[in-house]
């Protein structure tokens, strides 16, 4: 049977390629030895499943690890205590016998299913762990707890109650036996599952979970990682791609979200091979690479679609995302911040040099593309760009002279009379909505991180294998404008390109605009002044 990558579901080492977890495990091995309780919150699809999975074998022999799943349960299940103890008892018997743990004490799990069957007098949580510390104290090692998608149990307040009792026996760990080790995987940390009850300022933070230990093992991907799945993917197929280039361009795009590496490797493999313009081998390139990511951010897929609902059920969050994305605001990072820390959780911000950005580029060129697609309907530059889209490409090369061009008469036309506070707020965005229509379903661009802000963001654009990169500037003066060329060929040179364009938003009311050819650094630069 050929291995497959995959994007959904568990990942299995004789079915997928996958990622080397082994150090991963080794550091969660230790907090588990050193008795841990601790959460596993990462983002959506972000390999937390199949992590735990492999973490069960692993623990091997040294532990007995009991792996359950949320997922099993239904919303009746946290209805009331004695509803959850019995739904709980139930899942707990049925992960020890399908997966023949074997050496748990008989009695005890006889007690366990008794309680799942509701054969007793309706028992709580109380005989629950009564039952637990049995089966603790009479284990032949010692026994470890693991609950995957603890979301699901997010908004039940039996659920917090059960994190409770947790707590205290965990208190008393030096006199009663208790599980050596608890492990919950989800996207929410405790104490925002707190937070989600109890709204009200004082209960933000009053988590029953505060004996967490933390959890700082770094399950993204790093290139030497797509580079090891790359080099099994390479022995079977033998392409003869440069693994370490494709590495750095896939992590380049993804910044080692786990499921964003599997689905652009996936659609590479399965979509480019023999099609269209890539055959066979060729598809493993960076053309292919960046073939894939169009392909990706085109077409529906369920981490999209969680997106966009948690931008509208965080309005604070999708205001913060729009201002570092159009007006390049900076925001210190600090993890107190609700909203810093709800993106953060999500997978949709990071921490770099002290301030949050974009989590990585795919992510930033699909915001790009759902907040500027609320605006197109409505949009006159949209429309405008539109309706001049054929006379920029010709024979499949996009003429970026004559976008540039035409963009700067259309601003001068429509815009020109409008407040400067509008113009600075939107200049950028505006000039997004003009190029989208232009390149749209035949290549992509996004903004270079690194030089985003409020002064300053270079726009880098793929289209048909070509790139262009347009720096755009809020005039500052002379000096700031050659700066801007001086920054702009060090970029070209970076990117082995000869030409680039300069456009300069210029808000003085005495302002001077054109197009001029000029050159800079032995590079050929177009300045466009609006």
């Amino acid at each position: 049977m050929k291995k497959r990558f995959n994007v959904t579901g568990l990942c299995y080492p004789n079915e997928n390629y996958m990622v080397d977890i082994e150090n991963r495990l080794r550091e969660i091995k230790e907090l588990v030895a050193e008795g841990k309780y601790f959460v596993i919150n990462r983002a959506r699809q972000y390999g937390k499943t199949t992590t735990l999975w492999a973490l069960q074998q692993y623990l091997q022999p040294e532990f007995v690890s009991v792996l359950l799943s949320f997922q099993k349960l239904s919303s009746l299940d946290f209805s009331d205590e004695f509803t959850f103890t019995s739904a709980f008892a139930d899942i707990f018997v049925q992960s020890v016998r399908r997966k023949n743990i074997a050496g748990l004490d008989e009695g005890s799990m006889a007690e366990l299913e008794k309680l799942s069957e509701g054969k007793d007098t309706p028992a709580g949580l109380r005989k629950l762990f009564k039952i637990f510390g049995d089966l603790c104290d009479r284990a032949p090692k010692p026994l470890v707890l693991m609950i995957d998608e603890v979301n699901n149990a997010s908004n039940n307040q039996v659920f917090l109650d059960f994190l409770a009792m947790l707590r205290d026996y965990y208190l008393d760990r030096k006199s009663i036996p208790v599980f050596q080790s608890v492990i919950l995987a989800g996207v929410y940390d405790i104490k925002n599952l707190k937070l989600k009850i109890r709204p009200e300022e004082e209960h933000k933070y009053n988590s029953p979970w505060n004996i967490a230990a933390d959890f700082s093992v770094d399950m993204s991907f790093s290139t030497d990682d797509i580079a090891g799945m790359l080099k099994d993917y390479e022995s079977d197929y033998r392409t003869g791609m440069e693994i370490e280039k494709i590495a750095d361009d896939i992590y380049g795009y993804t910044s080692g979200y786990p499921y964003l590496v599997s689905a652009i490797c996936k659609l590479i493999d399965e979509r480019l091979g023999n099609k269209g313009a890539f055959k066979g081998d060729s598809a493993w390139s960076a053309a292919g690479v960046k073939e894939a990511v169009r392909i990706f951010l085109k077409e529906p897929n369920t981490l999209f679609d969680d997106m966009i609902k948690k931008l509208t059920d965080y309005p604070e969050l999708n205001l913060m995302l729009r201002e570092i994305l159009f007006s390049g605001q900076t925001f210190s990072f600090n993890p107190y911040n609700y909203v810093i820390n709800m993106g953060r959780m999500l997978g949709f911000l990071r921490e770099r040099n002290d301030s949050v950005e974009i989590a990585n580029r795919i992510f930033e060129m699909h915001l790009y593309n759902y907040f500027l697609s609320e605006e197109m309907t409505g949009s006159i530059t949209y429309k405008t760009a539109l309706q001049e889209k054929n006379q920029f490409v010709e024979n499949e090369n996009l003429n970026m002279d004559k976008v540039m061009e035409k963009f700067q008469e259309h601003y001068s036309e429509i815009y020109g009379d409008n407040d400067i506070r509008f113009l600075e707020e939107n200049g950028r965005r505006l000039f997004l909505l003009y190029l989208k229509p232009i390149i749209n379903g035949s290549g992509n661009y996004y903004v270079e991180a690194r030089t985003r802000d409020m002064n300053r963001t270079d726009v880098v654009i793929d289209y048909h294998g070509s790139q262009y990169i347009v720096e755009m500037k809020i005039h500052r003066g002379e000096v700031y404008e050659r700066k801007g060329m001086e920054q702009l060929a060090g970029y070209l040179k970076e990117y082995h390109l000869s030409k680039g364009y300069l456009l300069v938003f210029n808000f003085n009311k005495n302002k001077r605009t054109g197009i001029k050819t000029v050159q800079y650094g032995g590079k050929e630069i177009l300045e466009v002044i609006v």
